[in-house]
């Protein structure tokens, strides 16, 4: 939200979308087996398209748990309009910050396909960038997202 609110001064037209805004309407059908988390993050990907083709900066936040999961959305996106961000937090802090009890009633088998409990996490390849979450205070991971968003977008 941060990066958001910085581009939005610019004057920049941004979309931020997130898993829990796409889970209440243009995904709400799927769960979290593999093929639905695939189809989740390709109808992600499409609406993309969609938004970059009109000249707006779109955010994403999401887990994107496999390889070929990230491939698909390049391939869907563009390459070159696709930057790769991993916010890499150790488990235990995400479980230290998981409001909704996520964690806990995925440890207690209430919650299946949950990602780095039951569900595999591969840890992207070749990111654009990579923030040490838990490393850094917020303020100065922001800084870094924003510092290195400006430089991409001032690239050419």
């Amino acid at each position: 939200m941060a990066l958001e609110n910085f581009l939005r001064e610019q004057g920049k037209n941004v979309i931020h979308m997130d898993g829990d805004k796409t889970r209440e309407g243009l995904c709400k059908d799927l769960g979290f087996t593999e093929n639905d988390r695939r189809e989740n993050l390709r109808r992600v990907a499409e609406v993309n398209k969609l938004f970059l083709d009109l000249g707006f900066i779109v955010i994403n936040s999401f887990i994107c748990p496999l390889e070929e999961y990230r491939q698909m959305v390049r391939d869907i996106v563009g390459r070159d309009k696709c930057v790769e961000v991993f916010i890499n937090t150790p488990p235990d802090i995400c479980e230290q910050r998981d409001v909704k009890g996520l964690y806990q009633k995925a440890r207690s088998g209430e919650i299946k396909d949950f990602t780095g409990i039951s569900s595999p996490f591969e840890i992207p390849a070749k990111p654009h960038l990579v923030i040490q979450n838990g490393e850094i205070p917020f303020d100065k991971a922001s800084e870094l997202l924003i510092n290195f968003i400006i430089d991409y977008l001032n690239r050419d």
